[in-house]
């Protein structure tokens, strides 16, 4: 059979998908991406709204990502980078910490900004030079513990742990209480020590355009919903009926495939919301962690601290919220706004918009970083990928697409 002839579909145009069918162009083949809706990305999106580009949740690029070096173009991202540390909003004060080895602005503010002991010091640059000398291998064969005890054993004091690392990473984890894998923690602290942290130009939404944008072989039928999957064919919620050679799910797979209707993921969620200040409280490209334990308000970033390729009339605020509150949608705006002010002073001017998103981050346990291939497969001719399958990361589902796609390659080159 020649090349053009196979019939392989990949159900999900979010990262994974685009990485999976990016493979199989790359060796000739001519693969069919279907998406529910009308566009690429799955949960990297952005919107432009009264001139601002809004990102659903706060979302960075981490250019130490291996995969991410592999696979997407930086240069023409046009990334803006973030100063490698944090702004504290704590008792009305704002006091700033970061890496003054890799941003010497952070060294006095560091220095000085009273939070953690000299200690606390030492152990993060213990801790720096302890993960750049391990693999990622290591790092994922490690057993895991929370990242909350991690810590503790580290021996980081409670305020160290209370004021900067519950805050920053629980806007990464979305979770609060750091119950996350130790090993997701070693492996993004180790992502954020080794590169920076930073949006692409045009909003987060340009890195699945960028690799769709790549794609010449690939057939998209947007707008597209799958009701099933079998060996051999995939069932569209009208009823149409598609013979399929080889099969990709690169999205949640439990309500398409019979066998893992018992093996639903659990997600995480959170709530970003979008407003215009008339001025910014944090003059440097920093995100702002909120950490007095009562507040609701998580972390915050003026976006307007880097260039976009809109610019609204004023500064953009964003805030992410990751506690469980109840509320509804007028009355989380104004406790946020009330918040903004208590703890940060910031007046808001107008609120823009909303994101209350359910399926933020997966729920996962027992993380790896790497898969074979066969590891992909689910039946004869069904694969799966998707950040689902490692950590909860780009990274992850990047891999996680080029490992299916290489499933299937071995089942075809193996006939």
């Amino acid at each position: 059979m020649k090349k053009e002839e196979h019939k392989i579909y990949i159900i999900g145009a979010g990262v994974a998908g685009l990485i999976a069918a990016k493979v199989l162009e790359d060796q000739g083949f001519y693969p069919t991406i279907i998406e529910a809706t009308d566009c690429v990305g799955g949960r990297v999106k952005t919107d432009i709204v009264e001139g601002y580009q809004l990102d659903h949740g706060f979302q960075v690029l981490l250019t130490a990502y291996p995969a991410a070096q592999k696979y997407l173009n930086f240069e023409a991202l046009e990334l803006q980078e973030f100063l490698p540390g944090a702004t504290i909003f704590n008792k009305g004060k704002q006091q700033t910490i970061g890496d003054p080895l890799r941003a010497i602005s952070l060294l006095l503010p560091t220095l000085f900004s009273g939070i953690g002991t000299i200690s606390d010091k030492f152990k993060i640059l213990k801790l720096n030079t302890l993960l750049k000398q391990t693999n990622m291998a290591e790092i994922f064969a490690k057993p895991e513990k929370t990242t909350n005890q991690y810590l503790v054993d580290f021996g980081f004091s409670d305020e160290m742990i209370s004021k900067f690392f519950q805050p920053f990473f629980t806007g990464i984890f979305l979770e609060p209480n750091l119950e996350t894998s130790s090993r997701m923690f070693e492996f993004v602290y180790k992502m954020f020590g080794e590169g920076n942290a930073t949006i692409p130009k045009a909003g987060i939404e340009a890195i699945p355009m960028q690799l769709k944008a790549g794609l010449k072989q690939t057939e998209f039928l947007f707008n597209t919903k799958v009701k099933s999957v079998e060996d051999g064919k995939i069932i569209l919620a009208d009823e149409t009926i598609l013979e399929s050679h080889y099969t990709i799910l690169a999205t949640d797979a439990s309500p398409l495939v019979s066998k893992l209707r018992n093996q639903e993921v659990l997600w995480k969620s959170c709530d970003t919301l979008y407003f215009e200040t008339d001025k910014r409280e944090i003059d440097k490209p920093l995100v702002g962690l909120i950490a007095d334990k009562d507040a609701l308000v998580n972390n915050i970033l003026y976006h307007t601290s880097v260039e976009t390729k809109t610019s609204g009339a004023k500064e953009l605020l964003s805030v992410t919220i990751v506690k469980k509150h109840g509320l509804l949608p007028e009355a989380l705006q104004q406790q946020v706004a009330k918040e903004l002010k208590q703890y940060c002073g910031i007046e808001t001017t107008k609120f823009i918009k909303q994101y209350s998103i359910a399926k933020a981050l997966p729920k996962l346990d027992n993380l790896r970083y790497e898969m074979n291939p066969s590891e992909t497969k689910l039946t004869a001719n069904i694969f799966l990928a998707g950040d689902t399958q490692l950590n909860s990361s780009l990274n992850a589902a990047m891999i996680s697409g080029e490992r299916a796609a290489m499933g299937v390659l071995e089942e075809i080159f193996a006939c």
